[in-house]
């Protein structure tokens, strides 16, 4: 549907809607999304960058990890594994392989048998998609030392421009290339585990329960708890989501990237010296919860705060649910008819809600996940590093006078 009352808006609201409207529409358009979210949380690096070495690899991270989360699951799950795995399945169980594990258990579907194996094996084939962000920051690392002949982080930094030590070169090095080889094998047992399973699952109770934990673990262990069953089944299962009938990433997947990223984020900063640890121990944590959970609590509680104030309640449903645009131009065009107003003055109004609740929690996302953490945790290290100087060239006075003791009372 063509949204023309958008076009009757005032600027910036105009400009705004236009924006956010166009976010809505390409949810499902990879590439859409990758130049945004990409863009969005590189600009905030690119500011604070401290050197050539630093923004490359910013830049070399964010285009990488969101090329992941924006094309892998689609080319993974929905163009190659759920083609393969599913071959042998009849149309009528090919059409629910998009179902989520969890439902398709609730419904004791007599097809469950023969389904949830393949999806089973769908699903860890997928997780070449975390183990390949494991890898990101090792290939980082790499990386540096090929391009820019640097290794040592406080060197990345600016800290200090000292020359490089070859021996911690070569030992960050065959570091990065050990892990990328882990992971390999990591993935090679899980394709390995995932083809067994999809072959082997319909004639096997072993394998069959094992499919549920993969794919419904909160199912399988918590049956009589109802908010632990909720809860491990959205950020614990591997299954894929579906929109439009397609496989898409999940909440549990997602989550599975921040981990199993997160062991590589702080092994490949270790490898390079105390202050890349330090700082990745300082931003992971913060960054990787709003990801996994933050924005959605921030979406939720935002909502929730205009509901108690009284505020957008033509937008705002009981279920928190907010209309699109396309939803918005029909209910401005009925509440004009009912009103006996015009449908763009109503418009303009419910566009004014719409981008507050959208509008706040996104400058949210940029202003403080994207500008003020990049921008406080490189000054943290800056400080950490100084201060370890300091105290380098300035020892203690106990240390100066090692007699201070005896004259203590």
């Amino acid at each position: 549907m063509h949204i023309t009352l958008i076009n009757t808006l005032a600027q910036p609201l105009k400009s705004a809607a236009k924006f956010i409207n166009y976010q809505e529409q390409a949810s499902g358009l990879s590439t859409s999304r990758f130049i945004q979210d990409t863009g969005t949380c590189l600009l905030p690096k690119a500011v604070f960058s401290r050197s050539a070495a630093d923004l490359a690899e910013n830049a070399f991270l964010e285009l990488s990890e969101s090329g992941l989360v924006y094309f892998a699951p689609a080319l993974i799950g929905e163009k190659i594994s759920r083609k393969i795995f599913s071959k042998k399945l009849e149309n009528t169980a090919k059409k629910l392989i998009p179902t989520p594990a969890a439902k398709l258990l609730e419904t004791k579907n007599p097809l469950n048998k023969k389904i949830l194996p393949v999806k089973a094996g769908i699903a860890l084939s997928a997780m070449l998609i975390p183990l390949t962000e494991f890898t990101l920051n090792y290939f980082k690392n790499i990386f540096t030392i090929k391009a820019f002949n640097k290794a040592d982080f406080n060197n990345i930094a600016a800290l200090e421009n000292k020359k490089e030590d070859k021996t911690l070169q070569n030992k960050v090095e065959k570091s990065a290339k050990k892990n990328i080889l882990r992971a390999a094998s990591v993935f090679a047992g899980c394709l390995g585990l995932g083809t067994l399973i999809a072959k082997k699952g319909a004639d096997s109770k072993t394998l069959q329960n094992l499919s549920e934990l993969i794919l419904a673990p909160g199912t399988k262990l918590f049956k009589n708890n109802q908010k632990a069953k909720n809860f491990f089944n959205k950020y614990f299962s591997i299954d894929f989501a579906q929109q439009d009938g397609k496989l898409v990433l999940s909440k549990g997947q997602l989550t599975s990237c921040v981990l199993i990223g997160g062991a590589g984020y702080f092994g490949a900063s270790k490898d390079r010296g105390k202050q890349n640890f330090l700082e990745t121990l300082f931003r992971f944590p913060v960054v990787g919860f709003y990801i996994i959970t933050g924005s959605e609590l921030f979406e939720k509680g935002f909502k929730k705060l205009l509901v108690k104030m009284e505020k957008c309640k033509e937008t705002i449903g009981k279920n928190l649910e907010v209309p699109s645009f396309e939803e918005l131009e029909k209910l401005a065009k009925s509440y004009a008819q009912r009103n006996g107003s015009k449908a763009e003055t109503e418009f303009k109004k419910l566009a004014k809600q719409k981008t507050l609740i959208s509008g706040v929690p996104y400058l949210f996302s940029i202003g403080f996940m994207g500008f003020f953490v990049a921008g406080i945790s490189n000054l943290f290290t800056k400080y950490r590093f100084t201060k370890e100087q300091k105290n380098q060239h300035y020892p203690s006075h106990q240390q100066l006078n090692p007699t201070f003791k005896a004259f203590r009372v």
